[in-house]
């Protein structure tokens, strides 16, 4: 896997607005929102995309779950909130490590995109 910029956020060598932070996951704000509310969390497992997940990366995507759960009740996101994977280039994924996008203060439209 290359070098990404989360890589470098985990690492430290790239500041960033950090919510939240433990052994297996570090989530920020993104730098370019697409809500009110915009918060990355990332794996520090550098794992490429969704596709590349495996059954013994469960207990990882799970705590991440429960990360993303604390963080919309700390964030005051009450109302509601969406979570995006997005998966590979035309899933809409541009930085090739997995991550999940906290997206709310604002009602969700659907489709998507």
């Amino acid at each position: 896997m290359s070098e990404t910029i989360f890589a470098k956020i985990i690492r430290k060598e790239i500041p960033a607005d950090i919510l939240y932070e433990d052994e297996l996951c570090i989530a920020f704000r993104d730098i370019r929102p697409q809500a009110p509310t915009h918060v990355l969390v990332v794996p520090r497992k550098p794992i490429p995309t969704h596709d590349a997940l495996t059954e013994q990366d469960a207990p990882l995507i799970g705590h991440i779950h429960t990360v993303l759960v604390k963080l919309a009740a700390q964030l005051g996101l009450a109302h509601g909130y969406r979570i995006v994977v997005n998966c590979k280039a035309h899933g809409g994924q541009e930085v090739d490590h997995l991550h999940f996008h906290l997206l709310g203060g604002r009602p969700m439209t659907w489709p998507p995109g």
